[in-house]
């Protein structure tokens, strides 16, 4: 199934431009830009991945990993073919890297159908980069909402303002995931974008427009993108521009695709990327892929204990009022929406 896309522009000679991601793809006809998904037929520019889906799955929300909105959800998480970026790390480069376009087919009620019957909260667009199927999602994600059900992208946030703008009508939760603390020579070569700056404006663009929830991963590949300098200026910006209470996961990486011969991240450089946060001062710092660590829990800032207690996806603990206020000093924990007993775990 293809439809017409609604990000992009009618240029001369047949031509369009792709105006949901930063690259800006400017396609002849005929052609397909550089996520493969994308093709210029006639001069009107197709998602020909509308409605089909290569990848579906039922996972909790922390996998994503989001962990202070709706905690304990679970969420159908849906992917196609296609990315805008290169990662030589990507796990799921069998979809991302693939060009050309498989799935099953589904319609958009389908898809929020599925969700229901697996009395699932919400769904999640991921796998590959959400944006380049951002009219899916959008289509998706309206009757989702209709339904009382979340939408959430899971993203590399290397969008444009117009795409933000679509955002704002279905999705209610975003993560951005950064790449080797977003440092410049390490996106070029191992992730085929010249830099950052476009991730850091949709951030802003979604703090200043939208009401979408925030929270940020930064994957920390040893030797090649894990300078802890680069994840001081990461924090700094963070907490400058979007507060000391968004979540910063630091994610261990595990060797796949390209870059097989570098070992898992070790566990003394994450927890120097945690103190980094922490000493810039962000107040919700995690370290992510590293199941059973302590720095997987939330810590009160109050008191300095455990509230919310997780082992992998899970949480086992739970140490919140009603108010999501510490049991032990009262600090008002900025976790949004209620707890979702889908999981067994302790209260105290």
């Amino acid at each position: 199934m293809i439809k017409e896309a609604v990000l992009y522009e009618q240029l001369p000679d047949d031509r369009v431009k792709c105006t949901t991601c930063a690259r800006y793809c400017n396609i002849p006809e005929g052609k397909i830009g550089f996520c493969g998904v994308r093709q210029n037929i006639g001069g009107k520019l197709y998602l020909s991945v509308y409605g089909k889906v290569i990848a579906a799955h039922i996972d909790p929300i922390e996998k994503k990993p989001i962990i202070h909105y709706m905690p304990g959800s679970k969420v159908f998480s849906i992917g196609t073919t296609g990315c805008n970026w290169l990662c030589h790390y990507c796990q799921n480069y069998d979809m991302s890297q693939r060009r050309k376009v498989e799935g099953e087919d589904a319609t958009p009620e389908e898809i929020v159908k599925l969700a229901e019957d697996y009395r699932c909260q919400g769904v999640a667009y991921t796998y590959n980069e959400p944006t380049i199927f951002i009219e899916f999602a959008h289509d998706v994600g309206v009757i989702a909402r209709s339904k009382g059900l979340i939408n959430i992208f899971v993203s590399n946030g290397y969008c444009t303002p117009d795409a933000v703008k679509m955002m704002k009508e279905f999705l209610d939760c975003i993560i951005v995931n950064f790449k080797g603390n977003g440092e410049t020579d390490f996106l070029k070569r191992y992730s085929g974008i010249p830099n950052a700056d476009p991730i850091f404006q949709t951030l802003l663009d979604i703090r200043d427009t939208t009401r979408i929830y925030v929270e940020i991963t930064d994957l920390v590949i040893p030797k090649i993108g894990d300078d802890l300098e680069e994840a001081r200026k990461l924090s700094r910006w963070i907490y400058k521009n979007l507060g000391p209470d968004v979540p910063l996961h630091f994610l261990r990486f595990q060797p796949d695709y390209k870059l097989t011969h570098l070992h898992p991240t070790p566990l003394e450089t994450l927890e120097r990327h945690y103190k980094i946060a922490k000493e810039v001062g962000l107040r919700y710092v995690y370290i992510g892929n590293v199941p059973g660590h302590r720095l997987e829990h939330t810590y009160c800032p109050g008191c300095c204990k455990v509230v919310v207690r997780r082992t992998g996806w899970d949480i086992i603990g739970w140490y919140l009022d009603g108010h999501k206020r510490c049991i032990y000093c009262g600090y008002k924990i900025p976790i949004v929406g209620e707890l979702n007993r889908t999981i067994l775990f302790e209260d105290v």
